[in-house]
């Protein structure tokens, strides 16, 4: 089956596949075991049928595969014994875990003792109301696989504290930062080392649209009562994306009050954001009080070395190594975000099963969507543009680099901005930060705004369509 898999279905294979031992038949369907909870979560919502594929394949019979976690045979065979030898409890007629609800705890993580030694884990509760929305955790998200740099150093060391004492050291933990660098990763990493050092904890692990979501469905259907038992009856409450968290259907008021409950209780708070909590658009300012009253961290795009590891680790997971030189190749190409980088590696990895060819420069290019004969275009700085738009205005780059917002500079910023994202691959993070320390959020209302005055004003638009032209000619910016 696993050479199946490799074969036939290589964008889901893992390393840690090889850790999934087969527990036989039962009740007609294929059982395997997952080295733990959150792998067997993964298997169930992300691999079922490539998994039923290959098994029916590889048989010649037509079976069911049912993934378990050790807790679950542990359980199951402990209520054999109890029973006599009786019906199993294990996973329902569904192949879903039996839900245990469990202990709330009486606000710190002291009464659920740090698991010492390796032992057969029972089931944990991560998202105990399967009716609402929930994230299920993605293995490959862990402390182990996440790469450590100059520009995430911080926030890797906060969450490891975090992770291994929950609710007594940065309380909240806000992590903060562009799109693709990895908080949600390090956000995944601390619940996986909470679940496997404190498998009775309670945590809960939730989109801030599903905090929102739910609260509305709880408002709309008079089902309050339990929504407040479900986010202030935790030992750790993780929301990824707070920067969604708006003033619609009183959502902030709720979260405050949540807030102070599991603050005041010793739970631990875990916040992930595109932007750093005061520059959250319309975030009540309370909010952004307690949000500070702990730990705020920033995470950076990464640098080439960084990347290169990033890239070499990512294709370790998937079961291939990159070559040195290939990995130097996509880490010049490519500099924004490691989502691009990840890209690039499951690409690279199908160039390769459908040429039957070994990874070279070659057939990394070719993935890449090089072609010898097409000539590089010429790509502007942002400090090329910021000049011309400087010239262009009347007005000094460093007066857009600065904190003025009168319109006469406030303008000029805005253009500059947009012709960045539209004329080169900067990341939204890198232009904001060259016109001053700007967060992503800023630069695209900036964008937005152009985009409108270009659709209103004719005049503006031949003259932007002018400044495009330069920025597209080096020899128009010497």
């Amino acid at each position: 089956m696993l050479a199946y898999l490799r074969e036939h279905h290589a964008p889901i294979w893992r390393e840690w596949f090889d850790d999934i031992l087969p527990l036989g038949l039962v009740a007609g369907s294929l059982e395997l075991r997952t080295p733990g909870p959150v792998e067997r979560d993964h298997l169930r919502l992300q691999c079922s049928q490539q998994f039923h594929d290959a098994a029916c394949s590889v048989s010649g019979l037509l079976m069911s595969v049912r993934f378990v976690a050790p807790g679950d045979v542990a359980q199951r065979e402990g209520d054999r014994a109890k029973a006599g030898n009786g019906p199993s409890a294990g996973p329902d007629s569904n192949g879903q875990p039996t839900v245990r609800v469990l202990a709330q705890g009486n606000g710190s993580l002291s009464h659920h003792p740090p698991v010492q030694a390796p032992a057969p884990r029972p089931r944990v509760t991560i998202h105990e109301q399967p009716g609402f929305d929930s994230v299920v955790i993605n293995p490959d998200f862990s402390f182990d696989q996440f790469v450590i740099g100059s520009n995430n150093r911080l926030a890797h060391a906060a969450a490891q504290a975090v992770a291994d004492n929950p609710g007594t050291v940065y309380n909240p933990l806000f992590i903060h930062g562009g799109v693709g660098l990895g908080k949600t990763h390090l956000l995944q990493a601390v619940c996986q080392r909470i679940i496997e050092r404190y498998p009775r904890a309670k945590l809960l692990y939730i989109s801030c649209e599903g905090f929102v979501t739910q609260y509305v469905d709880s408002v709309r259907n008079a089902r309050m009562p339990e929504f407040r038992a479900r986010f202030r009856g935790v030992d750790v409450l993780i929301i990824d994306d707070i920067h969604f968290l708006d003033e619609r259907d009183q959502s902030q008021e709720e979260f405050f009050h949540t807030f102070n409950e599991l603050k005041q209780l010793g739970r631990q708070i875990i916040l992930s954001s595109d932007a750093s909590p005061e520059d959250v658009p319309d975030l009540e300012a309370r909010l952004v009080s307690r949000f500070r009253s702990g730990l705020v961290v920033k995470v950076e795009p990464p640098d080439f070395e960084t990347r290169i590891e990033i890239l070499k680790r990512k294709a370790q997971v998937r079961g291939f190594a990159l070559p040195d030189d290939v990995a130097r190749l996509i880490a010049g190409r490519l500099s924004s975000n490691i989502r691009e980088l990840e890209g690039a590696v499951v690409r690279l990895q199908i160039q390769a099963l459908v040429e039957k060819a070994p990874i070279t420069l070659a057939l990394a290019r070719t993935a890449l969507g090089d072609s010898p004969a097409k000539a590089v275009p010429f790509e502007p700085t942002i400090q090329q543009v910021a000049a011309l738009v400087a010239d262009y205005a009347g007005v000094k780059v460093t007066d857009m680099q600065g904190k003025q917002r009168n319109r006469s500079i406030a303008a000029p910023r805005h253009l500059a901005m947009f012709l960045s994202r539209k004329c080169t691959k900067q990341s939204l993070e890198q232009i904001g930060g060259y016109l001053g320390g700007r967060d992503h959020t800023t630069v695209l209302h900036a964008v937005k705004s152009i985009e409108e005055r270009l659709a209103a004003d004719a005049n503006f638009r031949d003259q932007v369509a002018s400044l495009e032209d330069k920025l597209r000619n080096p020899e128009l910016l010497r």
